[in-house]
């Protein structure tokens, strides 16, 4: 196996009450909008692309605009949670510091660009994740960010960690083994391949071919 990708919210971390704030507070500066978004709606967008986000947030809005207060909410938040950041699960550190010593670490999410650089920053694992994609780099559909991934770090052999049906959905698209986390936001009946807690892939022998 040459790579281990993962995905962030609901995989890595809980951001959800950074997030809400955040976009409320951007909704609030700047517009009229009576709009507000809470943690039940954000936990069921996580893991969809930005347009999704748009269209379930701002339906009333025309597509420009609909553009234009998203790129304030995911300003405010990418910038909130430098000082405010998410969650981390137990194990996570562990989990990338062991792993990257034996295996390629990389992140494929749906979110905007600069979330992953944020989320890399504020946990301290930078150092630990080779390479990372995202919906705002490529403004595809995640299988095909995680395949641009691939091949731009000539990846062959791969796996998948994610915890909703988007995750699922895009490593059938894109020919990949996926692992489903239990505790994350989505559900995930299809999988086969599962994990309680993220420290159990540190019983995996991930050296060798794949899962």
């Amino acid at each position: 196996m040459d790579g281990i990708i993962f995905d962030v919210d609901g995989t890595l971390w809980d951001p959800t009450e950074t997030v809400v704030k955040s976009w409320n507070q951007a909704i609030i500066e700047n517009s009229n909008l009576e709009v507000r978004v809470d943690s039940a709606l954000l936990k069921s967008l996580f893991g969809k692309t930005m347009d999704k986000f748009y269209d379930a947030v701002f339906p009333a809005l025309s597509k420009k605009e609909q553009e234009r207060m998203g790129a304030f909410c995911f300003e405010y938040e990418n910038r909130m949670l430098e000082t405010e950041p998410g969650i981390l699960y137990g194990g996570v550190q562990e989990v990338f510091h062991a792993l990257s010593q034996k295996v390629p670490l990389f992140i494929v999410s749906n979110c905007q660009q600069g979330y992953i650089e944020v989320f890399l920053k504020t946990t301290g694992l930078k150092d630990t994740v080779k390479g990372h994609l995202c919906y705002g780099d490529t403004l595809t559909s995640k299988g095909q960010t995680i395949l641009r991934l691939m091949k731009e770090n000539e990846l062959k052999d791969v796996v998948y960690i994610g915890d909703t049906k988007g995750d699922y959905v895009a490593c059938q698209e894109a020919g990949i083994p996926f692992i489903f986390v239990e505790y994350g936001f989505g559900d995930v009946p299809e999988a086969a391949d599962r994990i309680e807690k993220l420290t159990d892939l540190l019983e995996r022998d991930f050296t060798g071919a794949s899962v």
